[in-house]
């Protein structure tokens, strides 16, 4: 069998599989996360030894760092997975819930209930995590999925995906449900693109490169973000005591997330204060700064001038670009043109400001006085998600459960025709 003839077997298992998911119960599928959870808890030896591999493959062939730590399954990212499982377990069940029902003038009942997309095909690289993440969703949703992961974390997918069909089965559910190709072969995924008879969406969720080829490969819709291009706006009566910690986080708790702190736009009343400050909290611990000629002589020696690719660029690194702007106006037109639609933030103690953010600003996310770390699934309540879209169609930021699924409409008569 060709790789050709593979894909559309899985495609065609995935489609009579999620035929399977969309009328299961509620019950099997919470029986389902929870017996995953409990798997990835008793083999964490097993999968700390598939990641193993793949690590030390990484290592061979000289991975980036970014990639690397991505690519890493520690007990901190092992405990998250559990949690995700528990968590979307615990979860109110969205298939079959009526919205909007509304009564006609001739006495139909019209309203919208929810569904599943049908079958998911993900694509992603390193990010092991992200296959039970992605599982675990498409399950409670009631889709099929298929998780094409990169070739770096080949062991640890099939690991995983194992784990999966394990707790599938005995929930009483079609293992199909989730299906990982057995080959790292680069054609397997512009075979999969074709197969818009089975597959409803693809995510792509990796570097840009990555999502660019996705998008102009797929024969069937796909929701994507292409990068995130973070800034935060620190106004002029942005606290400093509050506001330095949270551009710290920002950058520096996960520097290779795509909700990670890439640009730092101040207004010229605050500059003095905060970026000495910023400079002397996170220079040492190795950030840099492409700097503005106003903000380089107030960023020390851990700056240099700014060039200008470095404005909406994607460093995913320790490496961050500063701006001082003149005011709110500046910095909203400095997002519309250099931003990605995931995540910006506003630093103020101005409530009007911050509402005019909040309106004005266009992303996926837009935050007042917090970090850009928290656009992320399991930190806005979705348990957990599959990935975040800068695409308004079908959803917009991080997707959970619910976005997971679309609504069709229902008609509830008593004998009405049209006339």
């Amino acid at each position: 069998m060709d790789i050709r003839e593979q894909m559309v077997e899985m495609g065609k298992r995935a489609r009579n599989a999620a035929r399977g998911l969309s009328s299961a119960s509620g019950k099997a599928k919470q029986d389902a996360l929870l017996i995953l959870a409990d798997l990835l808890e008793s083999e964490a030896g097993a999968i700390a030894e598939a990641n193993r591999q793949d690590l030390d493959a990484a290592a061979e062939r000289g991975l980036d760092k970014a990639r690397v730590q991505r690519l890493t399954i520690s007990d901190k990212v092992l405990k998250a997975m559990i949690q995700g499982c528990r968590e979307v377990a615990a979860m109110a069940d969205p298939v079959g819930e009526i919205e909007s029902m509304t009564k006609r003038p001739n006495g139909m009942l019209v309203g919208r209930m929810r569904v599943p997309l049908g079958v998911v095909a993900m694509i992603y690289e390193s990010r092991p995590n992200a296959t039970v993440d992605a599982g675990i969703l498409c399950l409670k949703a009631g889709n099929a999925v298929i998780l094409r992961g990169g070739s770096e974390a080949f062991h640890s997918n099939r690991f995983l995906a194992e784990l999966m069909h394990r707790a599938l089965k005995r929930a009483g559910l079609p293992e199909d449900a989730v299906q990982v190709p057995p080959t790292t072969d680069r054609e397997a995924v512009a075979e999969m693109l074709k197969l818009e008879e089975y597959i409803d969406v693809v995510i792509p969720r990796g570097g840009e490169g990555l999502i660019r080829a996705v998008t102009s490969q797929a024969t069937m819709p796909v929701l994507k973000h292409y990068k995130g291009v973070c800034h935060i706006f620190a106004d002029a009566s942005c606290d400093v005591e509050k506001g330095v910690p949270i551009i710290e986080n920002a950058k520096m708790q996960y520097p290779s997330g795509c909700n990670a702190l890439e640009c730092l736009l101040v207004h010229k009343d605050a500059a003095e204060a905060l970026l000495p400050r910023v400079a002397e909290a996170i220079g040492p611990k190795g950030v840099k700064f492409k700097a503005c000629e106003k903000s380089l002589p107030l960023l020390g020696r851990y700056a240099e001038p700014a060039q200008d690719r470095d404005w909406g660029y994607e460093f995913l690194d320790l490496v961050m670009a500063v701006r001082v702007v003149d005011g709110i106006d500046e910095a909203m037109d400095y997002i519309a043109e250099y931003g990605s639609n995931h995540t910006e933030s506003i630093l103020s103690e101005d409530y009007q400001n911050c509402m005019r953010f909040i309106r004005e600003v266009d992303a996926s996310l837009v935050v007042a006085n917090a970090t850009t770390r928290f656009n992320d699934g399991g930190q806005l309540g979705l348990g957990a998600e599959i990935g975040i879209s800068t695409s308004k169609l079908h959803a917009y930021g991080p997707m959970g459960i619910k976005e997971l699924t679309s609504a069709k409409f229902v008609l509830l008569g008593d004998g009405q025709i049209r006339e």
